[in-house]
């Protein structure tokens, strides 16, 4: 009996080695179980493996909307709950919007619709909507400023966002519902080919979308179609320097990949000008990137009677 038990004592100790572990308190496994939580992604482990690879650490939102095969507003939800994790720090360039949405949440707005919100400016605050007007968002995702817009023009009033993302479609309708906000509708479709009819919609808003198309002289034609005489639109985009070429532009694009597909402040105006927009102001809220900036843009469809002054 004694060889045997020092014969199993023996194979304890080869097949059964002692495990050891740190002892945790209240506050670091909450802070492990959190982090762990967030990764319970596919989508989020791709991120944090392109961010690792990435040179200095740092990708814009824009550069991993290809990668991950997600919208922008998907990938900067799922930045935002890496964020929280601490597994990650920030989106370059969008600070600011990220600040205004943190104080909505706070003032009742649903959380997902904040967590999935994504911008560079605010266009909402600068787009004079008023009592019954029918407000257009391009680019609506999580559909935050389409809530915003409907507390402004009120139960008369009228409030489509339009968004390409079927999931992103499907969480703005859960916000809308749980906001029970009845004169929100979303639409599916693309920017560049709205579907509404000509001449039905008063303001058009949009945050930081356009500079992503590859037809904005489309866009701009479409925002003019579907806008009643002396409706207006009231943007949120990024907008180069009218100094800096195609090239310098790209150049930029590598570190923030918004930057690429800019207009310039000229380019933007002259787009516009081109399908009938007029009275312009294009002014940058803040400069993130030497001669890149986030803007605020405003225009104006022409009335009929001042159409006929112009004819």
């Amino acid at each position: 009996m004694a060889k045997r038990g020092a014969l199993l004592e023996t194979a304890a100790e080869v097949c059964c080695p002692s495990v050891f572990a740190a002892p945790l308190d209240d506050a670091s496994a909450l802070e492990l179980a959190s982090g762990f939580a967030a990764l319970a992604d596919p989508a989020r482990l791709r991120a944090i493996s392109i961010l690792a690879a990435a040179e200095g650490g740092e990708v814009c939102v824009c550069d991993l909307v290809e990668p991950l095969g997600k919208a922008q507003p998907t990938v900067s939800h799922h930045l935002k709950v890496l964020g929280d994790a601490g597994l990650v720090v920030g989106e370059v360039g969008h600070a600011t919007g990220r600040e205004f949405y943190a104080q909505l949440a706070e003032e009742g707005l649903p959380e997902a619709a904040v967590l999935a919100s994504l911008g560079c400016g605010n266009p909402t605050a600068v787009a004079d909507l008023h009592s019954g007007g029918t407000v257009l968002d391009l680019g609506s995702g999580g559909g935050i400023d389409v809530l915003l817009s409907a507390k402004r023009v009120g139960p008369t009033g009228k409030v489509y966002g339009l968004d390409i993302t079927e999931e992103m479609l499907a969480l703005a309708i859960k916000n809308r519902d749980e906001a029970a906000a009845v004169n929100v509708e979303f639409l599916k479709g693309y920017i560049e080919d709205i579907p509404l009819p000509a001449n039905t919609v008063d303001v058009v808003i949009s945050n930081c979308v356009i500079n992503l198309s590859t037809d904005k002289s489309r866009v701009f034609a479409e925002m003019h179609r579907v806008l009643r005489p002396g409706g207006r639109i009231g943007i949120s985009d990024v907008v180069a320097d009218n100094e800096l070429t195609a090239s310098q532009r790209a150049e930029r694009g590598t570190y923030v990949g918004c930057v690429s597909g800019s207009l310039s402040f000229e380019e933007y105006e002259a787009g516009l000008r081109a399908v009938g927009f007029d009275d312009f102001s294009i002014t940058s809220t803040s400069e993130y990137l030497p001669g890149i900036h986030s803007a605020i843009i405003k225009a104006t469809k022409p009335s009929s009677t001042s159409q006929d002054q112009n004819s």
